[in-house]
């Protein structure tokens, strides 16, 4: 089982090199990340951007920008849209954000000619986190796309936490369907959401998982807690995925984790053909090389 962001890397060394798309590639930080995975045998690299800017870069970087293939693909948008057709067509298999804002991005993976969501899809994106007071790898979903999931939604949720838990090496993932309260609050509807997907999957209704809920966020990551609640949970303290309620709090939790807790992090698009890499412009280079490899690993 893969419990720290590094071992990704290792997992994937050794495996069918897989082909890599960046749109607008034209940072420092996106640069130097696939430079490192192509050296690392990961990835085949195309960067669709300004050639010019992208060997400029890559100079300051001292990075040979002969290892990648360069496209010229005019303006952010127009690089985002060359790179899904790209992927669409069979011409890579993983898909990368370079320096383009969010919103551009999934709009071209929603583009309804040559996009990657499938028929009838649910898109959205989830984030594995490596936080220096847990004891394992933290998967959850979604801190950037839905912004408030409905119940059909979170069950595709759920499968892609799943999936890339699984990805991770976790047979049998523990989710914590999160909520304010471990108490079931009628008025609220993240909490009945999460009792009911809850009984779902007490009747196999969502594969093999454990999934408890309504669980505040305390109580599913800290066994301590848990006890001193009186709390009797299978997840409580020891789960592997958080399911959020929303985007506001998937989102903040995000950016807590990340710029207060110091963690590292890897991250993606999930229900698309193939994998996304979203992380932000802000990023830096070693949270984009574990979500190129955590890609490199979901690929088909």
């Amino acid at each position: 089982m893969i419990t720290k962001l590094e071992e990704l890397i290792t997992a994937v060394k050794g495996r069918p090199k897989k082909r890599i798309v960046v749109a607008y590639a034209q940072d420092a930080h996106t640069i130097e990340a696939v430079n490192a995975a192509v050296d690392m045998g990961i990835v085949d690299a195309t960067l669709v951007g300004d050639p010019e800017e992208i060997q400029r870069v890559c100079m300051a970087l001292e990075i040979n920008p002969a290892k990648f293939t360069l496209v010229a693909g005019g303006s952010d948008v127009a690089c985002v849209s060359l790179a899904v057709k790209m992927v669409n067509d069979g011409e890579a298999d993983v898909l990368m954000k370079g320096l383009v804002s969010t919103d551009k991005y999934m709009r071209g993976i929603l583009n309804k000619e040559y996009g990657l969501l499938p028929p009838k899809g649910v898109l959205s994106h989830v984030t594995v986190f490596e936080l220096p007071m847990y004891h394992k790898l933290l998967v959850v979903s979604d801190v950037a796309v839905i912004p408030y999931p409905d119940l059909s939604q979170k069950t595709a949720i759920v499968r892609y936490l799943t999936a890339t838990a699984k990805v991770l090496g976790v047979e049998c993932p523990k989710i914590a369907a999160i909520a304010p309260s471990e108490q079931l609050l009628a008025s609220v509807q993240s909490s009945v959401e999460a009792a009911v997907l809850a009984k779902m999957a007490d009747r196999g209704q969502l594969g093999d998982v454990v999934l408890d809920g309504p669980l505040a966020l305390d109580v599913a990551l800290f066994e301590e807690v848990a006890r001193t609640k009186h709390l009797s949970s299978p997840v409580a303290g020891d789960a592997d995925c958080l399911l959020m309620p929303n985007l506001d709090a998937a989102n903040v939790f995000f950016k807590s984790a990340n710029h207060l807790c110091n963690a590292s992090l890897a991250a993606m698009v999930a229900g698309t053909k193939a994998p996304c890499v979203l992380t932000s412009r802000g990023d830096s280079a070693e949270s984009k090389l574990y979500s190129i490899a955590l890609a490199a690993l979901s690929a088909k």
